[in-house]
């Protein structure tokens, strides 16, 4: 499970089920169990601090790949 954080505040934005070794590049909606501070605003997906973090493509969010951090582990 992964926790993505925000790349400029540090602030986690919701926990994801990460599954494949590769980058994550999309996130999709039914692996996202928790959100914490994330704000839907149309078809972005915004920290708090201001920074765009993904587009809302419906069935997953496209991740800008500079906006966010992850910890945690992928499973396989």
């Amino acid at each position: 499970m992964l926790t993505i954080k925000c790349a400029g505040c540090k602030r986690k934005l919701w926990k994801y089920e990460k599954i494949g070794s590769g980058e994550v590049i999309k996130c999709y909606k039914k692996r996202i169990p928790k959100i914490y501070d994330a704000k839907f605003e149309g078809k972005v997906v915004v920290c708090p601090c201001g920074k765009i973090i993904g587009t809302d493509k419906g069935s997953f969010i496209k991740m800008n790949q500079h906006a966010f951090v992850y910890t945690g582990t992928k499973q396989r």
